[in-house]
């Protein structure tokens, strides 16, 4: 496993995850599809060239599951034991078919468990960022982290 221990986070440490994704039409129309979220923001080119976009964005939870998806290699992978919460999610520029997709990590702050004595949580901020470095999506996500055998 490649994920991290509790212990090996500190706050401040920074991922520039290597892992990449080129966001495809597929991806958005199966996701909203898989969901079942009928906008036609995200299914219906002629309704969405008429809008401030000029053409389908895609589904802003497909972002937010693939921001999260590329940071776990580096730093959950096989460590963690769920997510406590997500807060703070923004987008702030949308994501078009042909978008790559990079992901930058930031541990925010951390804390042993009061109940769980084998266990911490750790504050990740994630940044998602287009091709052209304009961020996409942020969320502050919260996991309960295992800690080293002693």
């Amino acid at each position: 496993m490649s994920g991290l221990y509790y212990e090996e986070f500190e706050p401040g440490m920074e991922f520039k995850h290597a892992l990449t994704r080129t966001v495809t039409e597929m991806d958005n129309i199966m996701y909203s599809a898989l969901t079942h979220n009928p906008q036609p923001l995200h299914l219906d080119e002629e309704y969405s060239k008429q809008t401030m976009y000029g053409q389908r964005i895609v589904n802003s939870l497909f972002t937010l599951g693939l921001v999260v998806g590329v940071t776990v290699a580096d730093t959950t992978l096989g460590t963690t034991l769920g997510n406590l919460g997500m807060t703070d999610i923004r987008f702030k520029n949308p994501v078009f078919h042909g978008d790559t997709v990079r992901v930058v990590t930031r541990i925010k702050e951390m804390r042993e468990s009061k109940s769980r004595p084998g266990e911490g949580l750790v504050v990740f901020e994630h940044y998602g960022y287009n091709q052209r470095d304009e961020e996409i999506c942020y969320v502050s996500r919260t996991g309960l982290m295992k800690k080293r055998v002693a």
